[in-house]
């Protein structure tokens, strides 16, 4: 099947406490944007890129590409008010049937073992999440109340999700809920399965300025 790509990087990034979004950011020399496509221009197989923006910032990033001589081919969308709808944007760029990996914007660090996991999966079951176990030990809040949890039971959920594009469309058709917080969530309200694979323990989602340390180190 097909492949496409979305790539969501439609916010502010308030707790990078920085006056432009942090996918603008450089890590490495390079926006952290750069990184994240890059991941899939070198990735072996073509893949179609539609890229959400805040739209204040579209020019912003033609900018940043002029300055950098850096030209990906790829689809401008702009970003709703939350990534719910940021992703709902980007799947109207896209038709036909075909495979859909939507992808957090400052995620640089995804192993192409990772996303021949995902593409795999998903096309013979309909979908794929990139997992990683927990280390650290866990306790649930409850009230006043704290106790532990065994870990064994949760995993980190990474991106990119990715859907058959039949999926993927329906479920965005749906009302926001609160519990959406990510691709699969919105998906598995229909109730669909969601199937796991095996994530990179490198592909962190740069939230903090400590984050950037991290990528900045595994991109050197």
């Amino acid at each position: 099947m097909e492949k496409e790509l979305i790539i969501v990087a439609g916010g502010q990034g308030k707790r990078m406490y920085s006056e432009i979004p942090k996918q603008f950011l450089n890590v490495a020399g390079r926006p952290i944007l750069f990184h994240t496509i890059d991941c899939f221009r070198n990735y072996p197989e073509d893949i179609r890129i539609t890229l959400v923006l805040p739209e204040p910032f579209m020019d912003f990033w033609k900018s940043l590409c002029k300055r950098f001589d850096y030209y990906p081919e790829h689809t401008l969308v702009e970003g709703g008010e939350s990534r719910f709808y940021s992703v709902k944007n980007g799947l109207k760029n896209i038709k036909g049937r075909c495979l859909i990996a939507i992808h957090d914007g400052v995620r640089p660090l995804v192993a192409k073992d990772t996303l021949n996991r995902v593409f795999k999966k998903a096309e013979e079951t309909g979908n794929a999440v990139p997992i990683m176990k927990i280390n650290e030990s866990l306790r649930k809040l409850e009230n006043d109340d704290c106790f532990p949890v065994d870990r064994r039971a949760y995993r980190l959920v990474q991106t990119p999700q990715c859907f058959h594009s039949d999926i993927i469309t329906k479920a965005y058709q749906q009302e926001y809920q609160e519990h959406f917080t990510d691709d699969a969530s919105v998906v598995e309200s229909l109730g669909v399965k969601i199937n796991l694979v095996d994530g990179n323990a490198e592909n962190i989602k740069i939230t903090r300025p400590s984050d950037m340390k991290i990528a900045e180190a595994f991109l050197k």
